[in-house]
């Protein structure tokens, strides 16, 4: 018996039904997603609205916002499956969405930075449960037969989130203030919650598997110590501080325990044996190193266009979005030809303009013309739109009917944790850089402050300084470069025949209930 109607074995139309909980599912994706990058241009408003007169506080420091969110989602994603089958997914799914909308309130009435991400792991829970909730209820409702193009509509956020985020939160800081675009999630979330109470069928719970505690204390705080010990790297100045190697040891300690712990229970927390399932293994290797590499670059673009070109948030968020519309271009497309072609022929490509895109940020500077930059966020966003989407259905397709939802799990705690990583780790590289550039972080500050702008020099004092904090941008760039050409390399091993990577016969893959694990 399901929690979500099962459609029959050999009908594989998607119907009006199907669509009525696929909406509810993306509308809950989109909260999860947008507020991501939504905060991410909103990062040097941070910096001055937090800080001290003259004392903006350090992009380490505020980086943690987003950090923090991605730390909880990853956190609470294996919680999600055991949760869902014992309180019933309806229920949950409907809980979660509360607990977001809690969240983006309290974060709009923060009055300092701890406050802030302390309130933004609170809204990560609750976003972190939507996603892996949203694949098992449309899993559920439709079947594993239908995986290339329910992952298709799932990517709908993904495409919306580049390109309307950094606008979003641009207008929304320009016209109003930072608090709406917390405040935002509010109507939306009132909006979602009503949906999924008349959308999605009612439910019932089935407690089955016992909740893997020992697991949960392990790998849970074990992420967070390493975490934040990489991200206080900045503010200590040194690598041997015991700020950074306490608990950096201490959560490495927890998570290397944690993954040789996790073959000993019959239910373990993450299922570490499907890596025994060769493509889901170079998928989920793929989408690691994609992640760090991607998420992390992503960040810096807002960034530098505030606070190397001294543009408005506004506008910064309308320079980022043509990355998000080349993605739009490309993801119908790659979609398509993935349910044709094997991925390990259509990822490498993705990568490829992905990798050049970045190659050609690590050249940019404090003058590098508009329109050559606008041309690399789009061919970077073609890219992603041939990346993502093709790197998830790999690794999903080839699981067995009662392992997709594992897989699933694996998936979404695997891009989290690399987003985190990525953003931790060019934080603390581009903030190391803007530290070493001569002037460069009293020019950013001189534009506002014109006893500053005299200090340094005036005009001259300040375009040197501009020079050097950009050439730190461009320094940040060629580590995600290189971590863009591994990806590539790691590509290479994705299936590169048909029928090791096509979806399941109904015979193997019943229309049967799955359960996140």
């Amino acid at each position: 018996m399901t929690d979500v109607a099962t459609v029959a074995g050999d009908d594989d139309r998607i119907t009006g039904d199907i669509l009525k909980v696929a909406g509810v599912v993306v509308l809950g994706a989109i909260m999860s997603i947008l507020d991501i990058t939504v905060v991410n241009v909103a990062l040097p408003t941070f910096e001055t609205t937090f800080g001290s007169a003259g004392h903006p506080l350090a992009y380490s420091t505020v980086a943690w916002t987003v950090t923090a969110y991605t730390l909880a989602l990853a956190t609470v994603i294996p919680l999600t499956g055991w949760a869902a089958d014992r309180f019933g997914t309806k229920r949950l799914y409907m809980a979660a969405i509360a607990l977001f909308t809690l969240g983006s309130a309290l974060c709009a009435m923060a009055s300092s930075i701890n406050m802030l991400i302390s309130f933004r792991v609170l809204q990560g829970l609750g976003g972190g449960m939507l996603m892996p909730l949203g694949m098992t209820i449309m899993t559920r409702a439709a079947g594993p037969k239908r995986m290339g193009r329910l992952m298709a509509i799932l990517g709908v956020p993904m495409l919306l989130g580049p390109i309307g985020g950094p606008i979003l939160g641009g207008w929304l800081i320009d016209a109003a203030s930072w608090h709406w675009i917390f405040l935002i999630n509010v109507p939306i979330g009132a909006i979602a919650l009503i949906y999924s109470y008349f959308a999605l069928p009612k439910d019932s719970p089935h407690p089955s598997e016992s909740f893997d505690f020992v697991g949960m204390l392990m790998m849970s705080p074990g992420l967070a110590l390493f975490l934040y010990g990489v991200s206080s790297i900045p503010a200590e100045g040194r690598l041997d501080a015991p700020k950074v190697l306490i608990p950096g040891i201490v959560g490495l300690v927890l998570v290397v325990s944690f993954v040789f712990y996790s073959f000993k229970p019959k239910h373990p927390l993450l299922d570490l044996r499907l890596f025994r399932n060769r493509n889901l293994a170079i998928s989920i290797i793929t989408m690691f190193l994609f992640a760090i590499a991607f998420f992390g670059g992503l960040l810096l673009v807002p960034t530098y266009f505030q606070q190397i070109r001294g543009e408005s948030v506004l506008k910064a968020g309308l320079l980022v979005a043509p990355q998000g519309i080349g993605a739009m271009l490309t993801m119908p497309i790659a979609g398509a030809l993935t349910d044709k072609f094997p991925v390990g022929r259509i990822v490498p490509f993705g990568l490829v303009f992905i990798a050049a895109g970045m190659a050609a940020l690590t050249q940019i500077t404090s003058t590098t013309s508009y329109s050559v930059l606008i041309g690399i966020l789009f061919v970077m966003g073609l890219g992603m739109g041939g990346t993502m989407m093709p790197i998830m259905t790999s690794a999903l397709k080839t699981l067995r009917s009662a392992e997709v939802a594992r897989g699933s799990t694996l998936l979404n705690i695997t891009q989290q944790i690399a987003s985190s990583i990525g953003v931790a780790v060019m934080s603390v590289i581009l903030t190391n850089g803007l530290k070493d550039a001569k002037l460069g972080p009293a020019a950013i500050l001189a534009r506002h402050d014109p006893r500053i702008a005299q200090q340094i020099g005036g005009d001259a004092g300040i375009k040197v300084g501009l020079a050097n904090a950009a050439h730190a941008f461009a320094h940040t760039y060629w580590v995600a470069f290189a971590l863009v050409l591994v990806t590539v390399a790691a590509a290479l091993f994705l299936p590169r025949k048909q029928e090791e990577s096509r979806l399941l016969d109904d015979d193997q893959a019943e229309a049967v209930p799955v359960v996140m694990h």
